[in-house]
C-alpha cells in the first residue's frame, strides 16, 4: 500500500474473543474437542473479525491474538531453549487488579529460532484474508526477545537456571539477537511486511520501585537499558527495506488491570536509540508521564503513535482532549510522524479488557474519526 506504516489510525494487536471462542478454548482443555476442531472454530472467529475490522475503516488487521493464552507466552514457549511451566508461586508480577494466570517461561537450553515455529502458519492464514481484500495490510504482533531477558535476568525470583546455560550473559544476550533476526527473516519469508514487537519491560525499567528493587540486588537499570537496545538493533540488523517493524510499550495489561507505573524518562534514550520504524505509547492517563521525553526521538523518519484512547474502559474520550494532546505532542514531534492508536490491545490476556465487543469497536471508531479529523491521509 502507498501510505507509510503504521497508519495514522493503528491498533495494537488484540481484540476481545467472541463467547463461542471461549467455549471452544474451555472444550479443548477439557479433551471434549480436539486441536483441529479449536483450529476450525479459531479460523472462524479471525474470520469474522477481519472482516469486523474491515467495515471499522481499519487499513490494518489482525489476527487479534485469537489463537493465544497469553500476549507472550504462546509465541516465547515455542522457540528452541524455551519451555513454558507453572510457578509454584503464580505468575511473577503482581496487576494492580485481577491476577494473571499461573503461567510463565523459563529458558531450559541455548536459544534458537524454531523454523517450524506455529506463528508461522498463524500469519499465514491472515494473510490469506488480507490478500483477499488488497486494500488492508495483514501485521503480525510477537514479544520483545527483551521479554526472555526480563523473566531470567530482572524478575527470575532465584528460578533461573541461566548461568549454568550461559555462564557468559554476553552470550545469552547475542543468541537472543540471533533468534529474533531469524524470526524476522522467517515473518519475512511468510509474506509478513508489518511485524510489531510487543514489549513491557521498558516499562519495568522505567518503573521507579522496579528500578530501586534492581538496584538493591545490584543490577544497574541504566546498563541494562542499554543492552536491551543493543539486543534489539541486532534483531533488526537484517531487516528487509520493504518491511516494517514496531514496537508497542506496555505497562501491563490483563482484565483492565497494569503492572507498572511511570513515564518515559528513565529509559527514553536507550529506547529511542533503537532502530524501529515506529513506536507505540501508552499515554492515556497520568501514569505514563508527560511528551518530555519524547525529545530524545531521533528524526529518522520513524513514526511515534500515541496511545490516548484507553481499551481498559468503555467510556470514550473527548475528542477535543485528544486533538489538544496530539497538538502538545508537536512540541517534540512533528505532526507528520505522529499517529494514533488505542493504548493497548483489549485482550492481552485471552480473558479480555471490562467492556463489551460493541465498546470496543466505539474505541476504535473513536481513533479513527480523530485520526480522519486531524491527518488528511488518514
Amino acid at each position: 500500500m502507498a501510505h507509510q506504516l503504521p497508519f495514522r489510525s493503528d491498533v495494537v494487536g488484540s481484540y476481545l474473543r467472541p463467547a463461542y471462542l471461549h467455549q471452544a478454548r474451555r472444550d479443548f482443555t477439557a479433551n471434549k474437542i480436539d486441536k483441529a476442531e479449536l483450529t476450525a472454530i479459531e479460523d472462524r472467529a479471525i474470520t469474522e473479525l477481519v472482516a469486523q475490522q474491515k467495515a471499522a475503516g481499519l487499513k490494518v488487521i489482525t489476527d487479534g491474538e485469537f489463537r493465544r493464552g497469553f500476549w507472550h507466552i504462546d509465541f516465547l514457549e515455542n522457540l528452541n531453549g524455551v519451555e513454558g511451566y507453572v510457578p509454584e508461586q503464580g505468575y511473577n508480577q503482581k496487576f494492580h487488579g485481577k491476577a494473571a494466570p499461573s503461567y510463565n517461561i523459563r529458558v531450559h537450553d541455548k536459544i534458537s529460532f524454531n523454523t517450524d515455529h506455529p506463528f508461522l502458519a498463524h500469519f499465514a492464514f491472515l494473510k490469506t484474508l488480507a490478500d483477499a481484500d488488497g486494500e488492508v495490510v495483514a501485521k503480525a504482533t510477537i514479544p520483545s526477545p527483551t521479554m526472555i531477558l526480563r523473566q531470567e535476568v530482572l524478575a527470575n525470583e532465584d528460578i533461573s537456571h541461566l548461568q549454568t546455560i550461559y555462564p557468559d550473559l554476553a552470550d545469552f544476550y547475542q543468541d537472543l539477537a540471533t533468534t529474533y533476526r531469524a524470526a524476522v527473516k522467517a515473518f519475512y519469508d511468510a509474506g509478513c511486511r508489518y511485524l510489531q514487537f510487543d514489549d513491557t519491560n521498558w516499562a519495568f525499567l522505567a518503573d521507579a520501585s522496579k528500578r530501586e528493587s534492581l538496584q538493591a540486588k545490584g543490577i544497574d537499570a541504566d546498563q541494562i537499558a542499554d543492552i536491551c537496545a543493543d539486543i534489539i538493533n541486532g534483531a533488526l540488523a537484517d531487516k528487509p527495506a520493504d518491511m516494517t517493524i514496531t514496537t508497542h510499550i506496555c505497562r501491563g495489561n490483563h482484565a483492565s488491570s497494569w503492572l507498572f507505573s511511570g513515564g518515559y524518562e528513565p529509559i527514553a534514550k536507550q529506547l529511542f536509540a533503537s532502530n524501529y520504524d515506529g513506536f507505540f505509547l501508552e499515554y492515556d492517563n497520568d501514569r505514563a508521564g508527560d511528551f518530555a521525553p519524547l525529545r530524545h526521538w531521533a528524526n529518522n523518519g520513524s513514526r511515534i503513535v500515541l496511545g490516548l484512547v484507553t481499551s481498559k474502559f468503555p467510556e470514550l474520550e473527548d475528542t477535543a482532549l485528544i486533538k489538544a494532546r496530539i497538538q502538545e505532542a508537536t512540541e517534540y514531534v512533528p505532526l507528520d510522524n505522529l499517529c494514533l492508536s488505542p493504548q493497548c490491545g483489549f485482550a492481552s490476556t485471552e480473558e479480555g479488557n471490562k467492556l463489551s465487543i460493541d465498546e470496543q469497536w466505539n474505541k476504535i471508531k473513536l481513533v479513527n474519526q480523530v485520526a480522519q479529523s486531524v491527518w488528511q491521509d488518514a
